[in-house]
């Protein structure tokens, strides 16, 4: 009797180490996000101290309203053009009536200050948050290639989702997700998306994880609205009266018109 107690206490004991160690590992699993997704956010570096940040011009169609920073480098300060720029005594930075206190605009001929440095770090942080989001992994078949680029009245989950074409959005785009999800769109051609539509966070979800990884032109529709960070290889162009929750992140030229940037 005795010797079927001690069996049978040790194989409780066993059954209980089992159990904890599934918890355990359970516990330890799903990313940093919490999503179970797989998509972990995308480190911008001194990147995302700019609403806006360009390396060969920001252009806009008065009045467009920029709430944060707008960069620009290694091209000068006549590539921003259409802004009201008022030049800093020690000519570090410039404000404007389109950008909201305590934003500024910043060019690479900002001889004041630490602007240049500064702004070369950012273009190069911008270089390798791009990178990183090029480099994700889809997190599985449902996420690759949806829509056939065409992504029609969709609600999308958190995750990595890649496409090998251009992706076109005609209506609106719900995101649905927690505070803490991620989604990573990595899109080896264009991005557009239609006029007067939006890009919809539900759930809790934020702009600032939301990441757009664009190997060719971005072009949003007028009176559309955009949320996330746009990492765009190429130009990022928002039609009249367009707005985005986000950032824009170009490696040739942002181009706007009328349009609403907030940074999140």
């Amino acid at each position: 009797m005795r010797n079927k107690i001690e069996k049978s206490l040790g194989f409780m004991a066993f059954v209980m180490s089992a159990l904890f160690l599934a918890v355990f590992v359970a516990g330890c699993g799903g990313g940093s996000d919490g999503s179970g997704s797989g998509a972990t956010t995308v480190s911008l570096g001194a990147a995302g101290n700019y609403a806006i940040l360009a390396k060969t011009g920001v252009s806009t169609v008065p009045a467009s309203v920029v709430t944060g920073n707008i960069g620009l480098s290694p091209a000068a300060r006549g590539f921003l053009t259409g802004w009201s720029l008022i030049p800093e005594s020690i000519d570090s930075s410039f404000t404007s009536a389109q950008v909201a206190a305590p934003g500024k605009l910043f060019a690479a001929d900002n001889v004041g200050g630490t602007t240049s440095v500064d702004l070369t770090t950012a273009v190069a942080n911008m270089g390798t948050a791009y990178t990183d989001a090029a480099g994700r992994t889809a997190t599985s078949a449902a996420t690759t290639n949806v829509g056939a680029g065409t992504l029609t009245s969709l609600t999308l989950t958190p995750g990595v989702y890649v496409w090998g074409s251009s992706v076109n959005i005609p209506t609106d785009l719900t995101l649905n997700g927690s505070a803490t999800d991620v989604w990573i769109f990595q899109i080896t051609g264009t991005l557009d998306m239609a006029a007067a539509k939006n890009v919809i966070l539900t759930g809790g979800a934020l702009a600032k994880n939301v990441y757009w990884q664009v190997a060719d032109a971005v072009t949003i529709g007028a009176g559309t609205h955009f949320e996330g960070i746009v990492l765009g290889q190429t130009s990022i162009t928002f039609g009249n009266l367009a707005s985005i929750n986000g950032r824009l992140l170009a490696q040739t030229a942002v181009i706007l018109d009328a349009t609403t940037v907030t940074a999140p």
